[in-house]
């Protein structure tokens, strides 16, 4: 009996030893530290004179870089050290203005024919390679002003409702509702109404002279934390659905404290992008346009945003009162009108948005609606303290604009669209932004910084140099013991790990220490299935087989050892997959692959090399093992 493969297996074997190598060799290649800059909005543009900017500013402050280069709509400064890290970033936030974000980052260093291929570095978790870290701080106070600016426009519906008239009702600076009457009976009969509809609402009575009676309104300390709580869950799920918008691996997005969130990004990450969409409150709001005969106090002028517009009419009145806002929003998409093949946004609203968008159009057929881009926005700016040092400085500002004002032609419903966006860009950033819900309140950045791993280089580096040692110890046991048989297994183990690491690069999976933990695990289940097949030979070479006999025999009877237990093992690991989060899923997405390399190298591999090395000899005697 011989044991040979036919060419074509041989081949095969090359072939995916060869690709695995290919596609594993980026992860030798160490990132630079690197700056990016990108607009503030998607629609603004990077171009050549940006980059010569950025190239003065930073020789005239004597930072060493290795070289800028200019990409999609972003400007990415290569660093010669991590140490010029902050320095670059605060030099060119300052020289750029608040128009431009200047995020930290990591840039690859992929020769370009690997990336020509595909090939991209294996995705390291926070406990690996580190990250970008920010501390965003949720302004709570607005959410409770909002809460308290739609009570008193309910407040307002009603008493027109009940005919009780009124000479004012407004939120003061202290976010308490104050009501004025020309009558104590007026007041008391308001105030009896509201104390029976507004059971949150702490009503006080005050009267302030003749013809000014009134009752003020605030918020109960129960009700004030219920609102500050559903305005940081609501904040931590929609920052959770655009990160994962942005396709960032592994990331940490958690509340700290009453009202701060971090959010930790790990690896080679877009992070300019991540700042500029992670950290902007943008909204909706619409509003029909005010008529002539509109009172002042109801009724507000708005910029345009499209520049063009902005230049022609300048801006727009809008009435104050608000027909819907962006938190009805079931889903959104970008795409190009047909006719003047301009971006535009598809909006589809929820159930209740639909009816109040229907009922508000249907009345109104013939007015022009608007729609108002609010945006809340940090402007960062660098002054010079006391002690002659520069110290950032954090503005936070809000922008409202005009974004389309279009003739209702029609009663709307669930569906329509959004046109007079100035780009592509700018359509796709608005629509991932309500697709991936509103903010309940606005949120501003408090802390931008990288952060080193998690658990320490240095714990790090021991966890290392134990898997090393440990495969030493393997290889040089599987040596001795199996000698030339040995050597096989050494070498299809050593092709295991490369093909874990080319597949785990290919699919973008993320590597974390529980992951290595999942290469050391598949390591031992490949020693192991080779031990089977190995002690399977020398049990039939006892029983008096020969040695061509005896590999046949070995590889063939332990298979089915072989994938019973590697079956079940990775059933286990798909399981932990399915109910694990973050370092149990980067356990078993590193376990299921090693299995199935395993299989390939342990079995298909060793046995490779056993025929090319024994499958020719006719009289073979004895055999190595």
């Amino acid at each position: 009996m011989h044991n040979r493969y036919p060419l074509w297996k041989y081949l095969l074997i090359l072939g995916v030893v060869t690709l695995g190598f290919i596609y594993a060799l980026p992860n030798l290649y160490a990132p630079d530290p690197a700056v990016q800059i990108s607009g503030q909005s998607g629609a603004t543009t990077m171009d050549a004179s940006t980059v010569e900017q950025v190239e003065r500013q930073l020789q005239s402050q004597g930072i060493e870089y290795v070289g800028v280069e200019l990409g999609e709509n972003a400007v990415l400064v290569r660093l010669a050290s991590e140490d010029e890290q902050m320095t670059a970033r605060r030099t060119l936030q300052e020289s750029l203005g608040g128009d431009f974000v200047v995020a930290l980052n990591q840039a690859p260093t992929t020769p370009d024919w690997l990336v020509s291929l595909g090939g991209a570095p294996m995705r390291l978790g926070l406990d690996l390679s580190g990250g970008v870290h920010f501390l965003l701080e949720v302004d709570t106070a607005s959410a409770i002003e909002t809460r308290q600016e739609i009570t008193a426009d309910e407040m307002k519906g009603t008493l027109r409702e009940e005919r009780i008239r009124y000479n004012a009702l407004e939120v003061e600076d202290d976010q308490s509702i104050l009501a004025r009457f020309r009558s104590a009976e007026l007041r008391d009969q308001a105030l009896a109404l509201m104390e029976d509809e507004y059971d949150t609402l702490v009503f006080q009575t005050e009267d302030a002279g003749e013809e000014d009676f009134r009752f003020t309104a605030q918020l109960s300390e129960t009700a004030i934390s219920e609102i500050e709580d559903y305005a940081l869950g609501q904040n931590l799920v929609t920052l959770r659905n655009r990160v994962n918008e942005l396709g960032v691996s592994e990331p940490v997005v958690q509340r700290q404290g009453g009202n701060r969130i971090i959010v930790q990004l790990p690896g080679v990450q877009d992070t300019a992008e991540a700042k500029r969409v992670i950290g902007k409150t943008a909204n909706l709001e619409f509003r029909l346009e005010a008529g002539p005969d509109t009172l002042v106090s109801m009724k507000e002028e708005f910029p345009y945003r499209s520049e063009a517009d902005k230049q022609r009419f300048g801006g727009a009145e809008l009435e104050r009162q608000i027909i819907l806002t962006g938190d009805h929003v079931a889903n959104a998409t970008s795409s190009f009108d047909a006719e003047t093949n301009m971006p535009q946004v598809n909006i589809t609203l929820d159930g209740l948005g639909g009816t109040k968008m229907h009922r508000a159009t249907r009345d109104n057929v013939g007015r022009r609606m608007g729609v108002l881009f609010i945006e809340h926005k940090t402007r960062t700016e660098f002054e010079t303290n006391e002690a002659g040092e520069q110290v950032e400085v954090r503005e936070n500002y809000v922008e409202r604009e005009i974004i389309s004002l279009a003739t209702i032609q029609s009663a709307l419903g669930k569906q329509f669209r959004i046109t007079g966006l100035e780009s592509p860009a700018e359509a796709s950033e608005l629509a991932l932004l309500l697709r991936a819900g509103a903010l309940a309140a606005p949120m501003y950045f408090v802390e931008e910084r990288t952060i080193g791993p998690s658990l320490g280089a240095e714990n790090i580096q021991t966890g290392l140099n134990s898997v090393v040692l440990g495969l030493a110890l393997v290889l040089v046991f599987m040596l001795i013991y199996y000698r030339v048989f040995g050597i096989f297994a050494n070498l299809a183990l050593g092709a295991n790990i490369l093909l874990l690491v080319a597949v785990m690069s290919l699919l973008g999976a993320t590597l974390t220490l529980p992951g290595i933990a999942g290469i050391v695990l598949t390591v031992g289940m490949a020693v192991d299935a080779n031990v089977l097949i190995f002690s399977r030979i020398r049990e039939e070479l006892k029983e008096g087989a020969s040695p061509q006999s005896a590999i046949y025999s070995g590889y063939e009877r332990a298979f089915v050892s072989i994938l019973d237990a590697n079956i079940t093992t990775l059933l286990v690991a798909v399981i932990l997959y399915a109910i694990g989060t973050g370092p149990v899923q980067g356990f078993a997405v590193t376990l299921s692959i090693g299995i199935l390399t395993s299989m390939f190298t342990a079995i298909m591999g060793t046995r490779a090399l056993a025929n090319l090395v024994y499958g020719r000899r006719r009289n073979l005697k004895k055999i190595w093992i």
